[in-house]
């Protein structure tokens, strides 16, 4: 034991005192005794103790009293009853009054070893989770990036030396890593912070339109085109751009983009003068451009241009540490949203997330408390309430017995399977779109059960 549980004894009988005393003291536990409810209050009033076996019938204050303003005044310490007039009732007005246990005189060494076993575990799990309280108090100026593993100290390190300038910053990383919050964190800390921050995907727009998009157009500009509208580059005006995947435009939008970025100034679909703008860029994808240079699929002076300074966010698999702060953070998120009280993760649940390698990265952590959260019958998070929590089969192993095409129809399986068959949350842990995905399910004849 690290840190010795402190425990105190709370019966009018010398004899159950003593004996309680000894037991626990033998155990390894830090023990005092009081005879009455009154004398507990005083030296609780002086220290602080994890845990009080009370005894139901005293003198006085009975233990049903102590109980709720124990747990009024010191609501994290937990409250073990135990009586030799037991009955159905009294049990349950004492669990719903906050009691952590009931035991009936006499009782077994046994019986005492079990209860305490499950007091240290919940004591165990409630100073973690007060640990991670503190971690994310801790990180919250960083705009809702969660983690406290050296490789995210880093890029905290990062945000706060290229935020106050205005260079182009690439960010890298697979998808569901959290880059736009990384882009938000630039902006927020930046001297732009006052001014709009516009996100724009752009693997999710065909290239027609993702022009009129940037670069607004005129009324008549083409078929549709019913009113004049300013693009992106002008609403953003002085803020921050994002464009996410931007290893997905054209070459001819590179050209174009490259020339905005070049001379701060656009011309909208349709017209002829030149309009002034002014914003800085923040780009990321999830692709090996530098690859793609060499395939010719993407500019090198278009990439240069907006890679002055590149960040690269971690894979959650390399990062486990964090896993517990993003769990409990998704945990609070979703239990206000739905009203739940759910309390905490079990040990054996939250070991099981770290050991997973999450293809999906944060954004599957998230869709996976969400959905415990939306599912879980109690106050705890267990395993049953996780159906994606599978045993980790290994790459290496794979590749020597799969082909590519039956490795992506295996994990393909494996997110619409964990996810229930959502197309949207399912497409979105991939990385791909919805039509891509739905090709993907007929391409290997894969059907929803």
């Amino acid at each position: 034991m690290d840190q010795k549980i402190r425990i105190l004894v709370v019966d009018d009988e010398h004899v159950v005192r003593e004996s309680l005393y000894h037991w626990f003291t033998r155990e390894g536990y830090d023990t005092k005794i009081a005879a009455s409810g009154n004398k507990a209050l005083g030296i609780l009033a002086k220290e602080n103790f994890d845990t009080l076996f009370v005894d139901m019938k005293m003198p006085g204050m009975s233990g049903f009293e102590l109980l709720k303003k124990v747990k009024q005044t010191y609501p994290d310490t937990t409250v073990v009853i135990i009586t030799a007039y037991g009955s159905i009732d009294s049990a349950v007005q004492a669990m719903k009054a906050g009691a952590s246990d009931y035991l009936l005189k006499p009782f077994k060494p046994d019986q005492l070893s079990l209860v305490m076993e499950k007091i240290s575990q919940q004591i165990k799990i409630n100073t973690e989770y007060r640990y991670i309280k503190r971690q994310m108090d801790k990180i919250a100026k960083f705009d809702n990036i969660i983690g406290e593993s050296d490789s995210m100290q880093k890029i905290y390190t990062v945000i706060e030396d290229v935020a106050k300038s205005d260079a182009p910053i690439l960010i890298l990383g697979e998808t569901g890593t959290g880059k736009e919050l990384v882009a938000k964190a630039i902006h927020v800390k930046s001297l732009r912070n006052n001014l709009p921050f516009v996100p724009l995907n752009c693997g999710a727009l065909p290239d027609s339109l993702l022009e009129s998009e940037l670069f607004g157009y005129n009324k008549g500009a083409f078929t549709g085109a019913s009113h004049s509208r300013k693009g992106f580059l002008e609403v953003v005006s002085g803020g921050t751009l994002f464009l996410d995947e931007i290893g997905e435009i054209s070459q001819k939008m590179q050209v174009d983009l490259l020339r905005v970025l070049q001379e701060k100034k656009i011309i909208r679909l349709g017209e002829t003068q030149q309009v002034d703008v002014d914003f800085r860029l923040l780009s990321a994808t999830r692709q090996d451009l530098e690859n793609k240079i060499k395939e010719g699929l993407f500019r090198n002076d278009f990439f240069y241009r907006i890679n002055i300074i590149s960040i690269e966010v971690p894979p959650l698999r390399e990062r486990k540490e964090d896993i517990p702060l993003l769990a409990y953070h998704f945990l609070e998120k979703y239990c206000q949203e739905t009203t739940k009280k759910i309390d905490t993760i079990d040990q054996k649940t939250l070991k099981s997330l770290r050991d997973y390698h999450w293809p999906g990265n944060v954004r599957e952590l998230e869709n996976a408390i969400e959905r415990a959260v939306v599912l879980s019958k109690s106050r705890t998070l267990t395993l049953d309430d996780f159906g994606i929590l599978k045993p980790v089969v290994s790459a290496s192993s794979l590749s020597t017995t799969l082909s590519l095409r039956e490795m992506e129809k295996q994990h393909v399986e494996n997110i619409l399977e964990d996810n229930n068959w959502n197309i949207s949350r399912s497409s979105n842990i991939l990385g791909v779109s919805r039509a891509t995905l739905h090709r993907m399910i007929k391409r290997h004849h894969m059907e929803k059960p």
